[in-house]
């Protein structure tokens, strides 16, 4: 059972990884219980490109990370502690905290931008 006591303390914690990435992000929504960015270059049809989100749900706290729904190459090489958080193709979901794992988010967010940027996204 989810301790919804601690999804305050794991959604700082993802913010901070998109935080880290503000000053080459559009940040569209940053409340207490969802932050969302956009990459800075949009898709060839001219339309935003989502780069990823947090938000605070009844059970969990889900972490979106579009590029890895893009470039499903990305997650090579990630833990399969990791990957069974997925649900979906694009969506880490968190009930408690796990400061290794939150970690390892991190950098795939990271190496995710750079692959954008690369790509000509942002």
């Amino acid at each position: 059972m989810a301790d919804a006591s601690e999804f305050g303390n794991i959604f700082a914690e993802l913010r901070l990884i998109f935080r880290s990435l503000e000053s080459k992000l559009d940040i569209i929504k940053d409340d207490a219980a969802e932050f969302c960015a956009n990459s800075r270059k949009p898709w060839s049809n001219g339309k935003e490109l989502y780069f990823g989100g947090a938000v605070i749900k009844k059970n969990y706290v889900s972490f979106y990370l579009m590029p890895v729904y893009m470039y499903p190459d990305l997650l090579d090489g990630t833990t399969e502690a990791l990957r069974k958080r997925m649900q979906g193709k694009s969506c880490f979901n968190f009930t408690k905290y796990d400061r290794p794992l939150i970690r390892e988010l991190a950098t795939l967010t990271k190496v995710s931008f750079e692959r954008l940027r690369n790509e000509g996204y942002a």
